[in-house]
């Protein structure tokens, strides 16, 4: 047995660092994506129609999601194999090539329909890789002391919000400054560009990392596996299930912060600078207050926090909706975001580490994997389109709120039954 040595500062911070970056590109990416969804439905995806080219960029963003299970059952049990370390280095190598290809992809108009096909190819990358990052990351994480495993991956989900905050600053500064030509003719490249700066970082610390404590120490006693998929699928199902269900009103609420700015702009009227603003209060909330929460429910429990923190969700969230389509104005997108920030918070903020303890170590990173990427292709990589196309079909602004309402809903029961079946708390 490997003794467990106490978690100094400077290993928890370089931990932090190194399995955040990756996380921090993949969700910077994504969330640039959704931002500057008009301007790339315009050079990728020109119909005549707006709302039709809307919905087939957003549609693009969310078929990469199908991808992602795949990325799962490869790259998440090919951390269980090789390590943590091996994992995380793969998926960043590859996310640093898909957001290559977006940032220099030629436009529709000069290369035809080479243009949107290509854009697909870098979102299929995007979404295979990120099919795995987050068990290898997650796992890394929470693997680093199990004292203090909520704190710990946490900040998985905190560099979600620094994300949000980094895109969302960048829509902010580009949208006040370019005319909406410049936005649609090269403006839109920026963000992806500058993102590009996130992933060689990531990729020097990850080399220089060791391998987890919990993991060597399982590869050492004889218990690592060769078969995590195997054990996952074939003794794990309800594990599986319920943590897809606990994801569920964390995704939907993600991908409804990328979608603000073009609702913000589409359906309310307001400048996409508003919407960018909103995204970028909720980044704010995300990336401070989701470590307290880890940390908080080290001491106090992981459910019981989420469930407080779903219920107020649920409750609140058709009424921000109704506040904000009475009335549209940057005041009231930013206390509506801001809100919705700190709800989110309080119920992401110890999720990382609750579905880390739904599985052993030796299949932690292809459960975690699994689970994650099944329940952002449920509800968040095509909650954009849908919310697109419920507006448009019914003119009912309040339907983001009302797409939430019901994740909720889904995530609580879920969250009840890990309770009971799983004895987690």
């Amino acid at each position: 047995m490997i003794a467990e040595k106490p978690l100094s500062r400077n290993r928890a911070r370089r931990a932090v660092l190194a399995a955040t970056a990756g996380n921090t590109l993949e969700w910077y990416d994504l969330t640039a994506y959704g931002f500057f969804a008009v301007s790339i439905s315009k050079a990728f995806f020109p119909t005549g129609d707006a709302t039709v080219s809307l919905m087939l960029a957003f549609g693009t963003f969310g078929i990469s999601y199908l991808i992602r299970p795949l990325g799962a059952l490869v790259l998440g049990p090919y951390a269980d194999r090789a390590g943590r370390k091996a994992g995380l280095l793969l998926t960043i190598r590859l996310m640093m090539i898909g957001t290559l290809l977006i940032a220099v992809m030629p436009t529709y108009a000069s290369i035809g329909i080479a243009a949107p096909l290509m854009i697909l190819l870098a979102r299929l990358l995007q979404g295979f890789s990120a099919g795995g990052e987050f068990g290898s990351a997650t796992a890394f994480l929470s693997e680093q002391s199990e004292d203090r495993r909520g704190y710990m991956a946490s900040w998985q989900f905190a560099s979600q919000g620094l994300a949000t905050l980094l895109a969302a600053t960048f829509g902010t500064v580009l949208s006040m400054n370019l005319s909406d030509a410049q936005l649609d003719s090269w403006g839109w490249r920026i963000p992806f560009l500058l993102g590009l700066l996130i992933g060689p970082v990531g990729y020097v610390i990850r080399r220089q990392l060791p391998e987890t404590p919990e993991f060597a120490e399982a590869v050492e006693a004889g218990e690592a596996t060769t078969t995590p998929i195997r054990q996952v699928l074939g003794g794990q199902k309800l594990r599986v299930l319920l943590m897809v269900g606990a994801m569920v009103m964390s995704t939907a609420v993600t991908y409804v912060i990328v979608y603000m700015p073009t609702y913000a702009h589409e359906s309310l009227g307001l400048p996409s600078s508003a919407g960018y603003v909103g995204a970028a209060v909720s980044g704010v909330m995300l990336t401070t207050v989701t470590p307290l929460i880890g940390h908080l429910s080290d001491r106090v429990g992981r459910i019981k926090i989420m469930l407080i923190a779903a219920i107020a969700m649920v409750l609140s969230i058709v009424p921000l909706f109704l506040l904000l389509s009475g009335s549209p104005s940057l005041l009231v997108m930013g206390l509506v975001m801001g809100v919705l920030g700190l709800l989110k918070a309080c119920y992401f903020g110890s999720l990382p580490a609750l579905m880390s303890e739904a599985f052993p170590t030796a299949t932690r990173s292809t459960g975690l994997s699994l689970s994650y990427n099944l329940g952002v292709l449920s509800f968040g990589g095509f909650a954009p389109a849908i919310i697109t196309w419920m507006i448009a079909s019914t003119g009912n602004h309040l339907s983001p709120g009302f797409y939430i309402m019901a994740a909720g809903a889904l995530s609580i029961a879920a969250l009840l039954a890990a309770r009971r079946f799983l004895t987690l708390r």
